[in-house]
Order: structure tokens, then C-alpha cells, then sequence
């Protein structure tokens, strides 16, 4: 696995409100971003692998739609989440 459950939780409370607070739209978003990064890794080095591509394009629906749904229930902390991740848009 590429992610320990340390590092988990240590990105559960730095972005979410605790390390147990798992369902957090900005803990789940700054998971989703973390998986994002690791699969276009893996892509650039393996290119034709075409079911791994397949699932980072559902992971970067997931995270657009949870951005969207953070946008509408309260626009700060999305500002705050994508400038804290670095995230375009």
C-alpha cells in the first residue's frame, strides 16, 4: 500500500478536523488528491495501463464532485482546500 496508517491519519488531521474524523469532505478531498498523485505517477511509467487510467479518471470525478458540493454548502472552506492542496479551478 502506498499510504501507512500513520500517514492516513496524519493527513486526516491536518486536513480534516481530527485523525478520526474520516468522513470530512476536506479530509476525503485531501485523500482523493493524494491517490490522484500517486496513479499519475504510476501512469508515466506505465503507459498502457489502461485500467489504472480508467480509475484515475473515476477518482478525479469523485474529487470534482465533492469540491462541487463543498462550493455549494459553504464557499470558504472550499477556498481554503483548494488553495491548501494547490488544486486549479
Amino acid at each position: 500500500m502506498y499510504l501507512t496508517k500513520e500517514e492516513k491519519q496524519e493527513l486526516f488531521k491536518k486536513h480534516g478536523n481530527s485523525a478520526t474524523n474520516t468522513g470530512s469532505a476536506e479530509g476525503q478531498i485531501a485523500l482523493f488528491t493524494q491517490r490522484i498523485s500517486h496513479l499519475s505517477g504510476h501512469l508515466k511509467t506505465n503507459r498502457k495501463d489502461y485500467n489504472t487510467e480508467r480509475s484515475l479518471v473515476r477518482l478525479v470525478g469523485k474529487r470534482r464532485n465533492l469540491l462541487d458540493y463543498l462550493m455549494k454548502k459553504d464557499i470558504l472552506r472550499y477556498r481554503a482546500i483548494v488553495k491548501e492542496l494547490g488544486l486549479r479551478k
